[in-house]
């Protein structure tokens, strides 16, 4: 056993080694339905059980948890079932009083809700449990770390290690937080080397698995021997069979389960009990039995139990809520009945079966100990001293039945009667000082609100007031807020002074007024790489503008209609066009003319590099008759091979390709040129399609060929191609199908003719109006925005157009296309394009077109002096707008959309429920039309009597449209078909995979096709084959073979709409098999489609640069790899850079090696030899003979420098870069951008092998060198995060997702997948799934993208800024509207009344905190520190914290300097203001667990230290002020809640609300506590818990009412620990001090256990945060000497310098 116990001690440690590494994130990611997982449900239990404000044994409270927790997964997408192991029900043996709970718990999961509850596997080990694994292959698996003892920790570890062999990513159960919207947890995904671990030791766990399982064996029959003695386990289980069967005959009409449960129960432990008793009495020698109760005493406690169920089954939850709470505990002598009564309760439930007709409604209600405490309570203390109350007539009928059938079943003893309840004197309780909780002893806050009078409150919550309490004026609340003393070091602190804002701070690339040569040349450096950087994203020439008059344009979507008379200007200007179309053809056509010969030739000796050529010149030509020429020598080349082919290679093996570059060509004649086709040209045709065996339709084009002409039969089948024309077509001509497009030019659009939805931007922009634009990626929706730009910019010099991106890669990249695309003459001081970031702006409020990040855009709109460049905004740009339903960030895409008064172009390639989105735009554009009209009426009167109005007086503003459209379109401009990778011999292979192998028939039948699954025309030909074959006598098979499609038939070109059809046709047709009965057909049909079984490697990431080398043999790069690690994005670049360095090795000629080394040296000789002969010249004043001895030499060191540049240069088919992409100058000014760089040679040692990796974490530049070089087509092979999915323009060939993550959800896929297939070069995309299981490729296939859902929209410091903004604002009716547009419209309360008068009373409860804490006056006016707390609003609540301290005086106290009168600081003082700085700006927790682990660390401490004694005890302090105005809001917001449902239990909705028990003068007692259960949930007062317990810190969540939709999350508090759900103390990373320690990136890797580009990013952030405190600080202070602004100056400057070294 010693062996398997330290085998134990290393699979702990292993886990423990990899818990701080694991990824705390969102688990569901914006699935509208998540990808399957499991949860274990003995971890769900302990978690539960854990909760603080949980009283054991009170069962109700006890599945209230439960429920919530798992309701609380479902409505946010969870999919998922819960294993309870047979093997595990062996961790409890040391806690019986959990038996019968956990079986309760199962019995109701399986009987009372829909969960998926699994019990049928013995243990994680077992072959069946491994089946279900790869049957269902889950994500995750929800786990606890920690067991209630030891064992059950074992059990848990082997789970884990377990779940890790089978590739099953394991989530921790502590420390989940949960949102509105999402459910954060630890992932620790599964990795090779523990899945290695597992393979190599599997054996030593089998062993150490079943060596514990035996000792747990023996173990329970100890635990139980001495309660049953001889009975055992088995004997027990026919026991309570026989109990059960006995009662069965009493109550023959079936019962409740808790009657059912009460009388076995009682029964069995009784007739137990009494044999336990027999037993001691037989053993002399035993001592204990003088210690147990008499058989009298624990009847006593059997007719107590007996009572308490029979109030469970009369009282309504409202009643028993309002319980009194009993403290004291049993006395010890009982426990052994106690135990022995559990025992019973268990084996009952285990066999409950056997009882039919039994309602198992209750199961969740089967005891309540604190009850039975609290009667306990009233018999032995309160009805001894003459306290007799009756207990109503239906509680003691109920009693008295329960009772008696008790003793019916009793045999060989008496029981007693019903009643007296009590026969017996024995005190069950212990005594206790205090036995009954006292919650009103703890003070709540008075309700009520502050009372603030300002216009801005009266209008948005005027409504509401009048039922809102209010404090008066005497109150102490009130009386306090006069102006307390500030500390007196801020004496010079001039805290009302407006503060610079993030704008401010930005860095400025250069100073755009300077005219300083240096800057000068810089910027022009800049504008010019811009340019460059521009022209790589698109090819696009520079369009000057010039600025015009306005004049209204009409729609162009309809029909022109034409003027009568022409003038003659006109007919000028036509005339002219007309000589010059004339001309251009003329030069067309020489142009073929002189190529038409080498074309013909290169077509008779390679057709396919001929047909190559031809188009290249299709694509430049101009001229329609030229192309129709060009058209039929390319048709005429085809026909010729062909016939050579066919008659050379004989029918065996046709090479198709020929065929289908003839039907390409007949394709393009036919659509494109008709009106030139003559009759030769039609013959000819026809000519052509009998060779291909389609006589039918070259009969249908020309019914009459000569004669001589024909085919004779016999050669018929030399040359046909064996199939029918259509079905060739759809399955060899797919994606060279013609698309319908528009044929009539656009006079708006110069470049191409628009589609039809297009124009319908064009039009919206023309006529100022809004619209929401969902079209798929690479669409051409983008082009709306650069015609809008191009229409502001044209209209005048001062009108803005701000284009919002979610990330500064696109930002980076929209700048340089707006550069590239436009240039415009301005007058001095304006630019055209400008850019605003939190790290650099450039131009930002001096351009006409600002490109920026939504918190950017938002610091603008919200700043009160930067109005009026805000009303110069004409248009808004918001780009990849679904970023409204991200993670991060997505309230402030809310509040721009609300805030702006100007037309706006929301664009995204995916949105579920655009139309919702629309709906909620119009209803803020209503808003603003009618304020618009109201501020227009209240300037006219203002006109009228001469005051001055600052109302927007732009004749444009006030023409613009009121009106938001949704333009949809969902067609692809090219297909996208799927591969599944797999490995078989070492080698990667590639399986089609059919779209409709994600389906099921269930799946189809309750959602229907999914409305972006469109199939290519193959795959559409392979649904109709595999139909056919899985209905034989399917009566539509004829009308829908291809053949005979209606939108088929006598078509010789089929286009693509024409295949759509065809497509619908056949996903209707397999949906009415599922409605009409043929659903085994259906599923026959979805099986045979689904690829077979993947085979993958063992080490997937060994295979991964043969993944690559496969796609560049298939001709399938360019191509995007991503991957969702940071850290695993560099390797496997890395990895593939190795595979080429090696592949070039092992070519190298063994001699390659000295023969560089030779030439290197000769090399060295020959350059002296120059260095001394040119000093000879100039002596001998350059003589020819010393001239000729000169150009020797420079002609041998040429010579030797190609020798050695061939000898050492990378050989063709070893590496993947593009020589001819791009030139070496133009390479060589993106590899000098980033000589600096952190990453800078890597990346560029990459890229010479043609590869590159994309991350968040490099800088712009280098992320700029792999984008220009990718689209440049030099690079050809990218890993990448997700930073490529959103807009970034990097189309390619191929899309391959290389790793399963949480973050690869429907909408990643969409985004990344959508990349595959460039528009104008590949009619086809890629895309390859890499060692991503089948069930989650079937998910991301067939999910929908989410709905955008609101946020909690609004935040204390929001609230703050925009008080600020309605108050200083320089025009206060515009800012006025904006707020109560930011506050009326929140996506979240849309149509959604209760949630608007919840978000009312949270805005209430923020003025009233704000007001408290000094930032606001009683006027709702900014005062004290506001700035500074709005200026930090990233931050909240750390900012509220910071200010709290700041004006404590505790950084003066900190900051004392070396010595007198000097500035420097020592570094103890420095590391502890970066340890107070690092507990507010740099909070990352760690699990609990992760402290247990006995680990060395090298260079960091990784826990956080506490904060220094005063900080603390400042914390605390605000904590507590702060959690009791928030208690008091919650206690108001309870009004909102939905009592009917607080009285249901949330998944199950078992009801537990009822007419109160007014007849009984004992409940009335026991339950009389009406006070302070205001807030608190009915179940969670079961527990003892009151109003009181919401000052508990982080007790909120699970305790306060369910329905009002308030989360701790909203509470502006700081708790300087995290306790997690299972109440273990989460330490904080100690990151940012490590690093200001020791200034090394990698210890914080090694030690801290954090990824590289985590840790870079963090620190980042961290250093930008202290400069930009430090930056306010000195703005704020007049005191140059003030040792606080002093040390935080000299902190930013070393911090940078250590970050600035990494």
């Amino acid at each position: 056993m010693e062996k398997y116990t330290k085998f134990l001690k290393k699979i702990s440690q292993l886990i423990l080694e990899e818990i701080p590494k694991a990824e705390y994130s969102s688990l569901f990611n914006d699935f509208v339905e998540s990808e399957f997982f499991l949860i274990d449900g003995d971890s769900l239990l302990i978690t539960c059980l854990r909760e603080k404000s949980l009283n054991w044994g009170q069962n109700l409270h006890f599945f209230y948890l439960v429920e919530r927790y798992l309701v609380d997964l479902k409505s946010k997408g969870g999919q998922f079932a819960i294993v309870f192991f047979k093997d595990a029900e062996y961790a409890y043996i040391s806690f019986p009083e959990l038996l019968p709970l956990r079986s309760a718990l199962i019995l109701h999961l399986q009987r009372n809700t829909t969960i998926d509850v699994q019990t049928e596997f013995s243990g994680c080990l077992s072959q069946e449990w491994k089946c279900f694994l790869e049957e269902r292959y889950p994500y995750f698996l929800i786990v606890s770390e920690e067991g209630l003892n030891d064992v059950q920790t074992h059990l848990f570890n082997f789970l884990i290690i377990q779940s890790w062999a089978m590739k099953v990513h394991v989530v921790l159960s502590s420390g989940q937080v949960s949102d509105i919207l999402r459910l954060y947890a630890y992932l620790m995904p599964s990795k090779y080397k523990n899945q290695t671990f597992f393979k190599k030791s599997e054996k030593m766990v089998e062993g150490a698995y079943k060596t514990l399982m035996e000792q747990l064996e023996d173990s329970r029959v100890l635990t139980l021997a001495p309660l049953f003695r001889d009975v055992t386990w088995t004997n027990m289980m026919e026991e309570a069979c026989k109990s059960l069967s006995l009662l069965k005959e009493l109550w023959p009409e079936g019962s409740d389960i808790r009657r059912v449960l009460c009388v076995t129960s009682c029964f069995l432990s009784l007739s137990m009990y009494h044999h336990f008793l027999l037993n001691r009495k037989e053993t002399a020698s035993d001592q204990v039995t003088n210690n147990c109760p008499a058989l009298q005493n624990v009847e006593d406690l059997c007719r107590m139990h007996c009572l308490s169920v029979a109030c469970l089954l009369h009282l309504p939850l409202s009643q028993r809520a309002r319980a009194r709470f009993i403290t004291s505990h049993w006395i010890k002598e009982v426990n052994s009945f106690f135990k022995m009564k559990k025992w019973c309760e268990h084996f009952i439930l285990n066999n409950i079966d056997i009882f039919e007709n039994l309602n198992l409604t209750h199961l969740s209600d089967l005891s309540d100990e604190p009850l039975l405490k609290n009667i306990a309570f009233y018999y032995e203390n309160e009805h001894v001293q003459g306290l007799h109350l009756n207990l109503g007539s239906a509680i003691a009928k109920e009693y008295e039945h329960l009772w008696n059938t008790v003793s019916n079943l009793v045999e060989g003893y008496e029981v007693g009667k019903p009643l007296p309840l009590r026969t017996t004197k024995l005190h069950f309780l212990k005594k206790n000082p205090s036995p009954i909780k006292e919650s009103f002893k703890v003070k709540m806050p008075n309700l009520g609100f502050i009372p603030v009078s300002c216009k801005l409150v009266d209008e948005f919550v005027g409504d509401i007031l009048k039922d809102l309490p209010f404090l008066k004026r005497d109150d102490p609340t009130v009386a306090s807020l006069v102006k307390q003393k500030e500390f007196d070091e801020l004496v010079h602190w001039h805290s009302h002074r407006p503060l610079s804002d993030e704008y401010d701070q930005a860095k400025c690339q250069f100073d755009e007024h300077s005219r300083d040569p240096r800057v000068l040349r810089s910027m022009q450096k800049f504008h010019v790489f811009q340019r460059f950087y521009g022209n790589s994203l698109e090819s696009v020439s520079s369009k000057v503008i010039v600025t015009q008059t306005l004049k209204l344009k009409k729609n162009f979507s309809g029909p022109q209609s034409k003027k009568t008379h022409e003038t003659k200007a006109e007919i000028i200007t036509r005339e002219n066009k007309k000589r010059l179309f004339a001309k251009e053809e003329q030069k067309e056509e020489q142009k073929w003319n002189s190529l038409s010969f080498s074309v013909e030739q290169e077509l008779k000796e390679n057709l396919n590099s001929g047909i190559k050529n031809l188009e290249d010149f299709l694509k430049s030509c101009k001229s329609n008759s030229v192309k129709f020429q060009v058209e039929i020598v390319g048709l005429t080349a085809c026909l010729k091979a062909w016939k050579e082919h066919c008659q050379g290679e004989g029918k065996s093996s046709k090479d198709l390709s020929i065929a289908v570059q003839m039907m390409k060509r007949i394709h393009s004649l036919m659509d494109k040129y008709p009106e030139l086709l003559q009759e030769a040209d039609h013959q000819f045709i026809a000519k052509c399609l009998k060779y291909l065996g389609f006589d039918e339709l070259a009969s249908s084009l020309h019914p009459t060929q000569v004669s001589g002409e024909e085919i004779k039969e016999k050669k018929k089948n030399k040359y046909s191609v064996d199939i029918g024309p259509i079905r060739f077509q759809l399955q060899f001509m797919g994606h060279y199908l013609i698309r319908d497009e528009r044929k009539d030019p656009d006079p708006r659009v110069l470049d191409f003719i628009p589609d039809t939805w297009q124009r319908e931007l064009l039009d919206v922009v023309d006529n100022n109006e809004s619209a929401v634009i969902v079209a798929p990626t690479s669409s051409g929706k983008t082009y709306a925005s650069y015609y809008c730009m191009e229409k502001v910019l044209k209209e005048s010099d001062d009108g803005v157009v701000v284009y919002v991106a979610p990330t500064k890669a696109l930002v980076n990249q929209v700048s340089a296309t707006v550069e590239n695309r436009f240039s415009k003459h301005l007058p001095s001081g304006e630019a055209l394009c400008g850019v605003f970031t939190r790290e650099y702006r450039h131009d930002a409020l001096n351009c006409q077109v600002l490109i920026t990040v939504p918190a950017c855009f938002e610091i603008l709109l919200l700043a009160p002096h930067r109005q009026k460049w805000v009303k110069k905004i004409r248009y808004v740009i918001f780009d990849e707008v679904h970023c409204l339903g991200g993670e991060i960030g997505a309230e402030v895409w809310e509040h721009l959309l609300v805030m702006i008064r100007c037309p706006f172009l929301a664009l995204s390639a995916t949105i579920s429920n655009p139309k919702h989105l629309t709906e909620w735009l119009q209803s803020v554009k209503r808003y603003w039309k009618q304020t618009d009209n109201t501020i227009g009426e209240n300037s006219a009167s203002k006109r009228k009597t001469g005051c001055h109005s600052n109302v927007h007086k732009d004749s444009s503003q006030m023409k613009q449209s009121y009106k938001v459209r949704l333009v949809l379109y969902e067609e692809r401009y090219n297909d996208l078909e799927k591969h599944v990778c797999s490995v078989k011999d070492d080698d990667v292979c590639f399986d089609h995979f059919h779209p409709c192998a994600a389906l099921t028939a269930d799946h189809i039948e309750k959602y229907g096709f999914p409305s972006d699954l469109s199939l290519s025309p193959r795959e559409s030909i392979q649904l109709y084959d595999t139909m056919v074959e899985a209905w034989k006598t399917w009566p539509r098979a004829q009308e829908l073979c291809p053949e005979e499609f209606i939108h088929f038939k006598n078509k010789i070109v089929i286009k693509k709409l024409d295949a759509r059809k065809y497509e619908e046709s056949l996903k209707a047709e397999l949906t009415n098999w599922i409605k009409n009965g043929q659903i085994e057909q259906a599923k026959m049909v979805l099986r045979k489609l689904r690829p077979d079984k993947i085979d993958n490697s063992e080490d997937m990431v060994q295979m991964f640069p043969l993944l690559v080398e496969k796609l560049r043999k298939l001709g399938k790069l360019p191509a995007l790899f991503f991957i969702f690690n940071l850290r695993v994005v560099e390797e496997r670049a890395l990895s593939v850079n190795a595979f080429l360095e090696d592949k070039q090795e092992t070519k190298r000629p063994p001699k390659a090696d000295k023969e560089a080394h030779d030439m290197a040296n000769k090399l060295r000789k020959v350059k002296k030899s120059m260095e001394k002969q040119r000093i000879v010249d100039e002596k001998s004043q350059k003589k020819p003979r010393k001239m000729d001895q000169s150009l020797i030499l420079e002609a041998e060191r040429n010579n030797l420098l190609k020798s050695l540049e061939k000898n050492l240069g990378i050989p063709q088919d070893c590496t993947y870069a593009d020589q001819k992409a791009i030139d070496i100058e133009s390479l060589q000014v993106v590899f000098d951008r980033v000589k600096f760089q952190r990453k800078g040679e890597e990346l560029k040692a990459l890229a010479k092998r043609g590869i590159g990796y994309h991350h968040s974490c490099m800088s712009a530049k280098e992320k700029q060198l792999v984008e220009i070089l990718f689209r440049k087509g030099f690079i050809r092979v990218v890993t990448a995060t997700g930073t490529l999915a959103l807009g970034i323009n990097m189309p390619c060939k191929s899309v391959v997702f290389a790793q399963n993550s949480v973050y690869l959800d429907a909408l990643n896929y969409r985004q990344m997948s959508g990349r595959a297939g460039r528009r104008g070069q590949d009619l086809l995309g890629d895309v390859y799934f890499f060692d991503i299981p089948l069930p989650k490729i079937e998910k991301l296939i067939k999910s929908n993208v989410p709905e955008l859902r609101g946020q909690f929209p609004v935040s204390i410091t929001l609230i703050l800024r925009l008080m600020l903004l309605a108050s200083k604002a320089d025009d206060p009716e515009d800012a006025q509207a904006k707020v109560l547009s930011v506050l009326k419209h929140s996506l979240l309360s849309f149509k959604q009344p209760r949630a608007m008068e919840m978000l009312k009373l949270y805005f209430m409860f923020s003025l009233q905190f704000l007001v408290k804490e000094g930032y606001l006056d009683q006027e709702g006016n900014p005062m004290g520190f506001a700035g500074l707390v709005s200026h930090l609003f990233y931050h909240e609540p750390s900012n509220l914290v910071f200010v709290s301290f700041l004006v404590r005086g505790l950084f003066h106290d900190l900051c004392q300097p070396t010595r007198e009168g000097s500035k420097h600081f020592s570094q103890d003082v420095m590391e502890k203001l970066v340890l107070v700085l690092a507990h507010l700006f740099g909070r990352k927790y760690i699990p609990a667990k992760f402290q247990d682990a006995a680990l060395t660390f090298h260079q960091s401490k990784v826990f956080l230290d506490d904060l220094p004694e005063d900080f603390n005890a400042a914390l605390h302090e605000h904590n507590m002020s702060a959690t009791k105005d928030f208690a008091s809001f919650l206690l108001i917001v309870s009004k909102l809640a939905d009592m009917k449902q607080e009285y249901q239990l949330p998944l199950s909705n078992i009801d537990f609300a009822g007419k109160e028990c007014e007849d009984s003068q004992l409940v009335a007692h026991l339950m009389n506590c009406k006070e302070g259960r205001k807030a608190i949930s009915p179940f969670v007062c079961l527990s003892g818990s009151t109003d009181v317990d919401l000052l508990q810190p982080q007790a909120i969540d699970n305790v306060v009412l369910r329905t009002i939709g308030i989360s701790g999350n909203q509470a502006p508090v700081l708790w300087p620990q995290q306790i997690d759900n299972k109440g273990g103390i989460m330490p904080l990373n100690a990151y940012a001090l490590d690093f200001y320690k020791h200034g090394s990136l990698k210890g914080l890797v090694q030690d801290n256990r954090i990824l590289e580009g985590e840790a870079y990013s963090l620190l980042k952030d961290f250093a930008l945060t202290i400069k930009s405190i430090s930056v306010s600080l000195r703005e704020l202070c007049e005191n140059e000497d003030d040792n606080v602004v002093s040390a935080f100056e000299q902190l930013s400057a070393d911090f940078f310098e250590k970050f600035n070294k990494i």
